[in-house]
């Protein structure tokens, strides 16, 4: 089976670029600044920092940013991560890319700028599309692990390169951090012309997959497992076209779902959900989109017709404009 259509735009929606950092890079600034990494080759630093276990769930998942993070050692490093990023992306294939970052957790360990941050990030991803031809936007994310004022704070730091941002997301642990409790600051980034797509479902049930809708007009959802537990969700999200990005491999590794076959992605694409497949954290999950379209088909039982379905529901929810999706359309039949 071919997985992928290559005559029509491949795009992934839900991709970290902060969880995303090459092992290479991860290794040769870990030995360039004496970083006290736990092995000095490649294959002896990979268990340390890429998922190697299939189910380690969300403490150990969650364990492996340490390593992605450490080498964020200043703004030069942090405009090269975002750079490779793109780099990466034309290298698995995709014509059109939406990474997002969240300023303070890049600025946290080696206490950075986080106003530098973004512009390092910005500055990386704009080399990256002027040397390969993909096309990226970047998504600015709050992390709600945070609380209320530090989210205040890094929200600063991205309406700051406001125009280089297309959207505001909400990461973090959900439990404990409604979406509620940051319904204001969604409402600025609304102001700033972004769009909507936060994190919801994963860590916490329905509702707060709800919240997301009601207090920051979410148009997509980050992940949304659990909105198959509540049937009047699911017949909303179809109704009003609200994008699911479903990413499977790293909710198997967190244990958000007990595998692959136990993913509700086919029932989201069954019932009218425009739900599309990313890689989450590649840099932790040691994947690529194309993985996750195979193991789409070959472990959650995605037929043809569905990963087709995908493959057009990922430009249908992209944050472009109908002349700018018309576009990458158009350069794959030239």
């Amino acid at each position: 089976m071919v997985y992928i259509d290559r005559s029509y735009p491949l795009v992934e929606l839900h991709r970290h670029l902060d969880g995303n950092v090459r092992l290479e890079t991860i290794l040769e600034i870990g030995l360039e600044k004496d970083l006290g990494l736990p092995a000095t080759t490649l294959e002896g630093l990979r268990p340390h920092v890429q998922v190697t276990d299939p189910r380690p769930g969300i403490p150990s998942f969650f364990e492996k940013f340490k390593w992605q993070t450490l080498v964020m050692v200043d703004l030069n490093t942090c405009s090269r991560i975002a750079y490779e990023n793109v780099a990466d992306a034309y290298s698995e294939g995709i014509d059109y890319i939406e990474l997002r970052f969240s300023p303070w957790f890049m600025a946290e360990t080696h206490g950075l700028d986080p106003y530098g941050v973004v512009e390092a990030v910005v500055d990386g991803v704009l080399r990256g599309q002027r040397e390969f031809p993909v096309s990226a936007n970047l998504i600015g994310i709050i992390s709600r692990s945070y609380g209320v004022e530090i989210c205040f704070k890094e929200l600063d730091t991205l309406i700051a390169q406001k125009e280089h941002i297309c959207a505001l997301d909400l990461a973090g642990v959900e439990k404990g951090f409604p979406a509620k409790w940051f319904q204001e600051h969604f409402r600025k980034g609304l102001e700033c012309g972004w769009h909507s797509c936060p994190h919801a479902g994963e860590g916490d049930g329905p509702h707060s997959i709800w919240q997301a809708i009601e207090y920051l007009h979410a148009e997509r959802i980050g992940h949304a497992v659990a909105a198959r537990e509540d049937p009047k969700l699911m017949d909303y999200l179809a109704e009003h076209g609200i994008g699911v990005e479903s990413n499977l491999t790293s909710n198997v590794q967190t244990m958000t779902v007990p595998d692959y076959a136990s993913h509700p992605i086919g029932t989201f694409l069954d019932h009218g959900i425009k739900a599309s497949l990313s890689t989450d954290d590649p840099g932790i999950s040691g994947n690529t989109i194309g993985y996750e379209y195979k193991v789409a088909a070959e472990e959650s039982g995605l037929s043809l017709k569905q990963l087709r379905l995908a493959q057009r529901n990922a430009l249908d929810c992209a944050f472009l404009t109908k002349e700018e999706k018309e576009t990458l359309i158009a350069a794959k039949n030239s």
